[in-house]
C-alpha cells in the first residue's frame, strides 16, 4: 500500500470513530427541569367547614381584578362569573384547576368549582405580562 493509501485508510477511521462518538453523545437521556410546587397549608379547622355557594362577579381590566380578593371556606361551591374589561384578559386559579377562556372586551364567563383545601390562593391573568404587572388577586379559603 502506497502513502496516499494509507492516508485515505487512516481517514477512514477517524470518520467511522467520530461518528460513533457522535451517536453516543446523540443517545445520552435528555434531562427535565422539574418544577416543584409548595402547597399553600393552614391549619383546618370544625368551623371552617360549609358547603355553601359562594357567587362573585369579578372584573379584569387593565392589569386589575375587582375585586382583589374574594373569601370563602372549605367545603364551598364558589361561582364566579368573570368578565373582561379593556382589553383581552383570563382568570386562572391553578390550585383548583381553574382557567376561564381568553375574553375580549365586555365578553364573560361562568366557573364553578369547590374549594376543598384551606389557604390563600392567587387568582391572576395569565396573558402576556398582566400577572407580572400586578393582575393578580387572592381567594382566601377559612378562617384566615
Amino acid at each position: 500500500m502506497n502513502a496516499s493509501g494509507k492516508w485515505l485508510v487512516i481517514g477512514a477511521i477517524v470518520l467511522v470513530a467520530v461518528g460513533a462518538g457522535g451517536v453516543l453523545i446523540s443517545s445520552k437521556p435528555k434531562t427535565q427541569k422539574l418544577k416543584i410546587e409548595v402547597p399553600v397549608v393552614a391549619s383546618p379547622t370544625p368551623e371552617a367547614v360549609s358547603g355553601d355557594v359562594v357567587e362573585a362577579p369579578v372584573e379584569g381590566s387593565s392589569y386589575k381584578f375587582s375585586p382583589s380578593k374574594i373569601t370563602a371556606l372549605r367545603g364551598d361551591t364558589v361561582r364566579l362569573t368573570f368578565k373582561s374589561t379593556g382589553g383581552i384578559h383570563n382568570l386562572v386559579i391553578d390550585q383548583f384547576g381553574v382557567e376561564t377562556s381568553q375574553l375580549g372586551d365586555g365578553e364573560e364567563e361562568e366557573v364553578e368549582f369547590v374549594v376543598d383545601k384551606m389557604g390563600t390562593f392567587e387568582y391572576y391573568c395569565a396573558m402576556a405580562n398582566h400577572q407580572t404587572m400586578g393582575m393578580i388577586g387572592k381567594l382566601v379559603v377559612g378562617g384566615e
